[in-house]
């Protein structure tokens, strides 16, 4: 008796829907890709109870004609892609062509539908109820295509017990179409929620990369709300994919011989675009990093990582950037096809695509703190065998160290108790300060000439402000008004209050000074060990230790093969203190792959430098005269990334005078 039997259609459409249709978010983002798919400008999500009774998208894009909304229902029946080889470049959202019948098979389904260009003004619908067709009818449509749904997992009982509560699936769709909405500003969205609009999202028109900016920013705008700080990130690279080499062991094909002949390392390139937010705005969580590859949202720990190392230290411990970034590159290097709901995607080199969106995270940074300044090795490559420093004291001048243990530093340091600063002239009491005239209520703010006090601390490398652009706080005069509390100095600028942490600026200094003249050697300095460790290891650690061992030299570690997962650690940087070696290096390739490569060779001393400049700093009830204030504040505007200090925490905070005036009941 033969035990193996065919499965029937309906069958194996519910199995294909469990893969799926996981959710009714599921339902509406295989309905809203196939608008987008098919040039819609405008679409409408309708939902009951959670998307449990109800799910009614509607669209005014192509629609369909009848044989084409039959057709639409068979499995695998699409218009995205005819060839094996489409899918290797795929351009839309969808094009496996199963949405539709696994949805038809687990729901009661409504589908009306007419072409554009269609004058009859009559169009198609179809009824299917648990994947049976029950009719097929002539219906008066507007052009585009109503897809409803009802009665979602109706014939799976089992599978409705496992649906959250209503609100909990309202949420999931809200959260969707917030990220669909931010990949197509120029598509109008409505959100309707048991008969109440919960969102109604204009289309914002653009038709040139400056106008695709505030294309997204109004975007932003209407989702987010709110004046969150960000920062418009716009890069381009080119690198060679190793990965993309042809295997001189593989043998020719035909179509290979006939073939034009072109270099044998191919060109990946590709394009990093969106928002980030400006230092100091950052979460508890990952809840506001929003990525987009070819306009496709996904969900991707690697280029997580690549933004983390992008912000380095700039970002808290705990805390998470929040952007809007939409990663573009041939589709040919990227396959959407390994995920059944197509959320995540896998890149033919994984290592190349972080450090390439670690490369822009960390060029808008550095560009937002120092305008003026071109950074090398932001300008570098990032190709597995072209590994740059992205630090952020790489843009400094080096200076041979002093002294073998704390390099001497420059311009401050922290006076011995007792004593006072070198060449500075020491005053206990706070900076007195005169206020300035009170302008008339909602009259426009002016910069004005300091009154009385210190004078404004100009920044001569300054560029005078893009019209309609912000313009970064040190890069506007600060007048240094006084000192609260012997730790946070007082500023005013034409914009506002400033607050200053001494300690976190001087912190942030010494810091980027420290780095500098340890890094400019070649190679970070190692020390050998007394007797050599072995370190054995999981084989895919293996294999990337042995591809990396010449990043692990420049990092100041040495390792020898030793058989086929077993290598001897003969030599550590000299600030590695560890007793476990084997968990040193397993986490120094964690890091790497992490990284994407694009990792200082200081990177491990970072935490020594921090905790070393940490005792040396000048620290709370510290007093500062007005000479080393103003020091103090033109050091840390040379600094290549002075909004923070090398633990994460701000070195300035803003207020701003329409802050103030609300804070004081003066405005509206």
């Amino acid at each position: 008796m033969n035990r193996i039997r065919l499965l029937s259609e309906q069958v194996a459409n519910q199995i294909a829907a469990g893969e799926v249709v996981e959710r009714p978010a599921s339902v509406v983002k295989e309905l809203v890709e196939n608008s987008l798919d098919a040039g819609a400008t405008q679409i409408t999500v309708e939902i009951g109870a959670g998307g449990r009774s109800l799910i009614r998208v509607t669209d005014d894009g192509f629609g369909m004609s009848r044989d084409d909304a039959l057709l639409c229902l068979e499995r695998h029946a699409t218009s995205k892609i005819t060839r094996a080889e489409d899918l290797q470049a795929i351009e839309t959202l969808g094009f496996r062509g199963e949405a539709l019948p696994s949805i038809a098979s687990v729901s009661r389904f409504h589908l009306t539908t007419r072409e554009r260009g269609d004058t009859s003004g009559e169009g198609t619908q179809v009824v299917v109820h648990g994947g049976r067709i029950l009719e097929v009818k002539a219906g008066a449509s507007a052009t585009g295509t109503a897809v409803e749904v009802r009665q979602l997992f109706f014939n799976l009982p089992a599978r409705r017990k496992f649906l959250r509560s209503e609100e909990t699936e309202r949420t999931h769709i809200a959260h969707y179409l917030n990220l669909v909405a931010l990949a197509h500003p120029q598509v109008g969205f409505r959100f309707i929620s048991d008969a109440r609009t919960v969102f109604q999202w204009a289309p914002v028109q653009w038709s040139s990369p400056a106008e695709r900016f505030d294309a997204l920013q109004e975007r932003l705008r209407q989702i987010l709300g709110g004046e969150v700080p960000l920062l418009r990130v716009d890069f381009s690279n080119e690198v060679e994919d190793e990965s993309g080499r042809e295997d001189p062991d593989l043998e020719p094909t035909p179509e290979s011989v006939d073939a034009p002949s072109h270099s044998s390392t191919p060109i990946l390139s590709g394009r990093v675009w969106g928002f980030i937010g400006a230092p100091g705005v950052s979460r508890s969580s990952r809840a506001d990093q929003h990525l987009f590859v070819n306009q496709r949202p996904i969900e991707s720990r690697g280029l997580n990582f690549a933004l983390l190392e992008g912000y380095h230290n700039a970002l808290m411990k705990g805390r998470y950037p929040v952007c809007c970034l939409f990663l573009e590159v041939d589709p040919a290097s990227v396959d959407v096809n390994v995920h059944p709901q197509k959320r995540e995607v896998r890149f033919r080199n994984e290592s190349i695509v972080r450090g390439f969106v670690t490369q822009a995270v960390r060029r808008c940074l550095l560009d937002f703190a120092r305008p003026a300044a071109t950074t090398a090795s932001v300008e570098a490559g990032l190709g597995a065998s072209n590994l740059q420093t992205l630090s952020a004291g790489t843009t400094a001048t080096p200076e041979p160290p002093t002294s073998p243990t704390l390099p001497g530093w420059e311009s401050i340091a922290r006076p011995a108790p007792g004593s006072t600063m070198p060449h500075l002239e020491t005053r206990t009491e706070p900076v007195s300060w005169a206020p300035t005239p009170q302008r008339p209520l909602g009259a426009p703010r002016s910069p004005k000439p300091p009154t009385s006090g210190t004078s404004p601390v100009p920044n001569p490398a300054a560029p005078p402000p893009t019209p309609g652009t912000a313009q970064p706080l040190l890069q506007v005069p600060l007048r240094i008004v006084g000192v609260i509390g012997r730790l946070y100095v007082l500023l005013e600028s034409d914009r506002g209050l400033v607050l200053m942490d001494q300690h976190a600026a001087h912190e942030r200094i010494l810091y980027e000074q420290m780095l500098a003249r340890m890094e400019s050697a070649a190679e970070a300095p190692s020390q050998r060990l007394l007797m050599p460790e072995t370190v054995e290891m999981p084989v895919q650690d293996a294999h990337f230790t042995l591809e990396h061992l010449p990043v692990f030299r420049r990092l100041g570690v040495e390792l020898r093969e030793f058989g086929d997962r077993t290598f001897l650690l003969e030599s550590v940087p000299p600030f590695v203190r560890t007793r476990n070696p084997r968990q040193f290096v397993l986490g120094l390739i964690d890091e790497l792959r992490a990284s994407g490569g694009g990792i200082n060779t200081l990177r491990f001393g970072e935490d020594v430098v921090a905790k070393t400049v940490c005792r040396h700093a000048v620290k709370a009830n510290d007093p500062l005269a007005g000479p080393e204030l103003e020091q103090l504040l033109a050091d840390l505007r040379r600094c290549t990334m002075p909004y923070t200090c090398p633990h994460g925490r701000p070195t300035l905070i803003e207020f701003s005078w329409r802050e103030l005036e609300r804070k004081f009941g003066r405005t509206g």
